[in-house]
């Protein structure tokens, strides 16, 4: 009889812990996504970088399939990542009679399934945990906002916003600013709560999830590369191309002016140098000898570098030229102009 108790005590204390373990399990050990019915959703499954030629598979324990990366059917796609160590499988037109159930990502490693991410999938009418988008984008530097809904069977329930790949989770409320961006979260207690992330960075693309309580929806983040101010950039290449330009041509309208003023100065100077004036002096015979000094210098001439000067030469009995009535020609005196 004591020992029928004993027995008794025995059983019982090991159902007690195996539901107990069984309930830990389930609410510890797995994430649930939750999928509104005939939608699809997508997965990531990251692994250690050295996995990467290793195989890589997505298995049901509903019907204990397996299927590895790199195959595509008409409601399933398992595609590995390798240069992101990461493998993704996308489900699509999904229903809850035949969807329902516990799936994980596992790699082989030396023949043996290691298991790398483990979730319970759940397709619903009103899923529990819901985004407006699994998949956003915003430019380096810039912002991006999502908005994840949830039932209100959660209104009291933690919200969150997690990386897949190191786990790294912010709750409503706090402001991650230890890196360049920051991440906010605002609940509006009615439904949905609001991840605002600011001062995005390359490094930010990746895997996320929206989550209330255990239930979650993944969301793809991209971050693409800022590009440089084209307007700027333009103004910079005109102002590169112009400032030569106008340079050369400031140069040339320099030279020209130069070029016509020396033309100019030459010219009158040609016009100078070839005068010649002739000055005749008449006198009669008997007339005293006429000594002159002639300075040609003119102190308001600009022309200084210019020297005018005069030659005398004795013409008695020239016939070239005939003195008025009553005179002769002692000297013709010529004025000529030497520009140097």
């Amino acid at each position: 009889m004591v020992t029928y108790e004993k027995t008794k005590v025995f059983y019982i204390s090991v159902g007690f812990w195996l539901i107990l373990g069984v309930e830990c399990y389930s609410s510890g050990s797995y994430n649930r996504l939750t999928v509104k019915t005939g939608g699809s959703v997508t997965i990531p499954c990251y692994y250690d970088e050295k996995y990467t030629q290793q195989k890589k598979y997505w298995r049901s324990e509903t019907d204990n399939s397996r299927t590895y990366t790199n195959t595509t059917e008409e409601n399933l796609s398992v595609i590995d990542h390798p240069d992101q160590n990461l493998f993704t499988l996308t489900m699509r037109n999904l229903k809850n009679t035949k969807h329902d159930g516990r799936y994980h990502c596992a790699v082989k490693i030396e023949g043996k399934p290691t298991v790398i991410y483990d979730i319970y999938l759940q397709v619903q009418s009103v899923p529990d945990v819901s985004v407006v988008s699994s998949s956003v984008s915003g430019h380096e530097g810039g912002d991006i906002s999502v908005q994840c809904f949830y039932t209100l069977r959660y209104k009291n329930n933690v919200k969150q916003w997690c990386r897949y790949k190191d786990k790294r989770c912010y709750t409503v409320g706090r402001t991650n600013t230890s890196q360049n961006s920051s991440v906010q979260i605002s609940d509006d207690g009615r439904g949905s709560f609001t991840v605002l992330m600011t001062g995005l960075r390359l490094t930010d693309s990746g895997w996320y999830y929206c989550s209330a309580g255990e239930a979650l929806n993944p969301v793809q983040l991209t971050v693409i590369k800022a590009e440089p101010d084209k307007e700027k950039d333009t103004n910079n290449e005109l102002l590169t191309v112009w400032l030569p330009v106008s340079a050369v041509l400031l140069l040339l309208l320099i030279l020209i002016s130069v070029f016509c003023w020396r033309y100019q100065d030459k010219q009158q100077i040609r016009e100078i140098n070839g005068s010649r004036t002739t000055d005749m002096i008449y006198s009669k015979p008997e007339d005293p000898p006429i000594y002159s000094t002639i300075n040609d210098e003119n102190p308001n001439d600009l022309n200084k570098d210019i020297i005018y000067y005069s030659t005398i030469d004795f013409v008695p009995g020239s016939e070239a030229v005939r003195p008025p009535a009553g005179g002769a020609i002692y000297s013709i005196i010529y004025s000529t102009v030497d520009p140097h």
